[in-house]
């Protein structure tokens, strides 16, 4: 199977084996998939036997372990295999607090996310009695986990991920609520509300609703009421409509796309281990509720590599290879919880007395595709229900037999086990083998974001997402600051083209099957109905974002949330693009998303050639805040021998004393540089990377400084002149344009849109979105959950 470019990049950097030197003691992925396995295997009493076959899912790209498992198994590196962890229970009182800190740093410091759920935690203004003091409440502590999050290299490499989650009824709900509405606060945290039952009853019924806690508010005037909970005195801080309460969640992630929503009784009423632990918490995506303690053991099932004959009418799914792949990956997240470090002792005794896997899929947007199913249609429905029904059966399968080699899990309990709502619902057969055999593994399925692995595996749909865009550019950062960019060719667009002879990187976005859709052109119901489809597969649960359009109104998005909870999601998680946040990735119909000009050098003359008395050009106005000055930049074309246009110079004035050293000198060098090349499109992105002493944000955006400014004002006139991709958004904001001269040519044509969202905190672009329950950047691959 031919590698795309970028595979290589990523294996490089991320996942091979290199000595301290930095020379790399490994030549290829090949090389790496048996470098895991071997560690993987190392303590498995029938190692000969299946090593080699989970090597070979490996090297066919069917079997795809978690990013950490890539990178740090067989290697002497003192980090964990597992991905995510969720904190201990946080008592109320500071030593208990910073105990819970602690773990924290130590979890990110060995490379994996956590979660911690603060309800536990009492409110601002609530009594201290040991000290005769008053409580600053939750959201300071949630400070001091952000500041130490952003202090620790996650595993030597990356920035710590963490979710922070808050019961429906605690009286700092609000300020939870919209803490992230802030900017620049609490970014290295994902939220998350704790929604009951009882709740969405209350908002259903348009009744009241207590926010209370069991310590009393220090000032008496705050106590509305003393009620009883668990036989002892609860305080009631605050009586509300429960539907305004519901609306500030839902309003703020309109506007913000966050706090997500938990249906955390629908997560414990399914757990298979309601019976030995009770659940508040999930990992930073949230596709994994955990108990105190809990770990997130991470690998799923290539789906896109099981479809035979792809894009014909023979198309099929391979069942039989999908259920031994299966198996292949319960043995193999097993023996991880075996060899596999743990940063707190804790950790693993939980991990031991459960055996928690984090089996899951990548690729079912395009064996979709190949298959010929829309995504989200009805048909396309009812194979992902009998792929996902074909996925848990033969999980289970391969756990009940591993059971009857190794033993069951240690709080194995046969009778409270096979009375659990998902056992149930498993075939007789199955269960009759589990009641002889039992489970090696308490809870063995999750739907996770597999983002980067899922391109290191030849660019397959992430997760149960559908494509995102059939061809893009994706910068990846060196680690010298630096970074290379590559064509990513989408492997459902690769596979269709190959089928029909075609050159995936040429090749025309027109004409294509029904079935090629990407997530931008899908509704909201296609998005909801896919995951309720996996969910009820699925015993832990779903990392997914649905995708909302930004003109979409508030009574329309609020009823996303009324109708996850109705089809029987655990959790929902929305992204509309606002005012506030910038964009999504924005596809045109016939193009490829980002796919920008190639930037060969051009010819240079060894002298500029002679200026014409007349220049067309425009003169943009631009304000500077810092300083509350105007910019005005003039960018002057020359008509070529085609009768196109291309830039010929660039005049910027100011009447700032501060900056006009600066000014005139990018004055006369872009001018310069101008003159002496058929398309300076290429000085745009390295100006845009410019930051000034301060950045600031204007109409919604952040600008590096003045000369990025400058830069986005070329990007968008080279844009026109049909010269480069036009991503205004990347340096700047909306400019004002006043037509000096003549406007440019008409008829140039419109460049694709290309990623557009937040500015990444890695890479400085405006490519950081949401996707599967995570911030990510399309650019350089950052991302909140990793």
């Amino acid at each position: 199977m031919d590698r795309q470019p970028i595979v290589e990049s990523i294996w490089r950097e991320k996942y091979r084996l290199v000595d301290p030197d930095g020379s790399s003691l490994e030549q290829g992925p090949e090389d790496s998939f048996a470098r895991v396995c071997r560690g993987i295997y190392a303590r498995d009493p029938r190692r000969a036997v299946h090593e080699p076959l989970a090597l070979e899912a490996m090297k066919a790209l069917e079997w795809c372990p978690g990013g950490r498992i890539h990178a740090g198994a067989g290697t002497d590196r003192r980090v964990t295999l597992i991905n995510c962890f969720v904190n201990m229970i946080v008592p109320d009182r500071m030593d208990g607090i910073m105990e819970a800190l602690t773990r924290a740093a130590l979890t990110m410091q060995q490379g994996g996310g956590i979660g911690t759920d603060f309800s536990t935690l009492r409110p601002r203004g609530a009594k201290v009695r040991r000290t005769g003091s008053v409580s600053s409440g939750p959201l300071s502590f949630m400070e001091i986990w952000h500041a130490m999050c952003g202090t620790i290299m996650s595993g030597g490499a990356r920035r710590g991920a963490m979710m922070g989650t808050m019961i429906c009824d605690h009286p700092d709900l609000p300020a939870f609520i919209t803490a992230k509405a802030q900017a620049g606060r609490l970014t290295n945290f994902n939220v998350s509300v704790l929604v009951t039952d009882a709740f969405m009853r209350a908002v259903d019924e348009d009744a009241t609703w207590d926010l209370g806690f069991s310590v009393p508010p220090a000032d008496p005037a705050r106590l509305v009421a003393v009620t009883e909970r668990n036989g002892e005195p609860w305080y009631v801080y605050e009586r509300l409509s429960a539907r305004a309460l519901w609306e500030k969640i839902i309003r703020t992630t309109y506007d913000h796309a966050e706090p997500g929503v938990i249906f955390i009784d629908r997560v414990n009423e399914r757990n298979n281990l309601a019976y030995c632990e009770t659940i508040s918490c999930t990992n930073p995506c949230g596709e994994q509720p955990l108990p105190p303690n809990g770990d997130c053991n991470l690998g799923c099932v290539n789906l896109a590599v099981l479809v035979r004959d792809p894009f014909t009418p023979q198309a099929r799914f391979d069942d039989a290879r999908l259920a031994e792949v299966a198996a292949i990956g319960v043995r193999f997240l097993d023996n991880v919880l075996d060899v596999s470090n743990f940063p707190v002792e804790d950790q693993a005794k939980e991990a031991q007395a459960k055996r928690r896997l984090g089996l899951g899929i990548m690729g079912l947007g395009n064996a979709l595709q190949m298959l010929g199913l829309r995504y989200g249609s009805p048909a396309a429905i009812a194979e992902t229900r009998r792929i996902m029904a074909l996925l848990r059966d033969a999980a289970y399968r391969a756990s009940a037999e591993l059971a009857g080699e190794r033993g069951p899990f240690p709080l194995y309990d046969r009778d409270q086990l096979l009375a659990r709502p998902f056992i149930q619902e498993l075939p007789d057969d199955l269960r009759a083998k589990i009641a002889e055999q039992g489970l090696r593994n308490g809870v063995m399925l999750t739907i996770a974001p597999t983002g980067t692995t899922a391109i290191y595996y030849n660019n397959v749909s992430s997760g149960l997402e559908p494509t995102f865009g059939w061809r893009y550019f994706r910068k990846v950062l060196r680690p010298d600051g630096g970074h290379d960019e590559f064509a990513v060719i989408d492997a459902g667009f690769e596979s269709w083209c190959r089928t029909r002879g075609l050159d995936p990187a040429t090749a025309p976005l027109t004409g294509l099957p029904d079935s090629m859709v990407t997530a931008l052109e899908l509704s909201v119901e296609d998005h909801l109905r896919m995951q309720a489809a996996c969910q009820e597969f699925i015993d832990a649960s779903i990392s997914k974002t649905i995708n909302c359009p930004a003109d979409m109104s508030y009574d329309s998005f609020a009823a996303v949330y009324k109708l996850a909870y109705e089809m029987g999601c655990k959790g929902c998680t929305t992204y509309r693009p606002s005012g506030t946040r910038g964009s999504v990735l924005s596809l045109d119909a016939t193009t490829p998303a980002a796919a920008p000009v190639q930037k060969a050098p051009a010819p240079r003359t060894p002298a500029p050639p002679m200026r014409p008395e007349f220049l067309e050009g425009r003169t943009y106005k631009l304000r500077w805040p810092l300083s509350d000055e105007n910019f005005y930049v003039t960018i002057n074309d020359v008509r070529d021998e085609a009768g196109g246009r291309r830039p010929f110079e660039v005049f910027i004035a100011s009447r700032s004393a501060e900056h006009a050293e600066l000014l005139s000198a990018l004055t006369v060098t872009l001018s310069a540089v101008m003159r002496r090349t058929d398309n300076p499109a290429f000085l745009v992105e390295d100006l845009e990377q410019v930051r000034g002493a301060q950045g600031v944000w204007v109409k919604g955006r952040f600008v590096n400084g003045v000369v990025a400014l400058v830069a986005s004002v070329m990007r968008r006139h080279l844009a026109d002149l049909g010269l480069m991709d036009q991503i205004a958004e990347r340096g700047a904001p909306e400019e004002e344009t006043a037509p000096a001269a003549p406007s440019a040519d008409a008829s140039a044509p419109a460049s694709a849109g290309a990623p557009i969202g937040d500015r990444c905190p890695a890479c400085g672009q405006p490519t950081y979105f949401r996707q599967e329950g995570c911030s990510k950047c399309a650019s350089c691959g950052h991302s909140t959950c990793s």
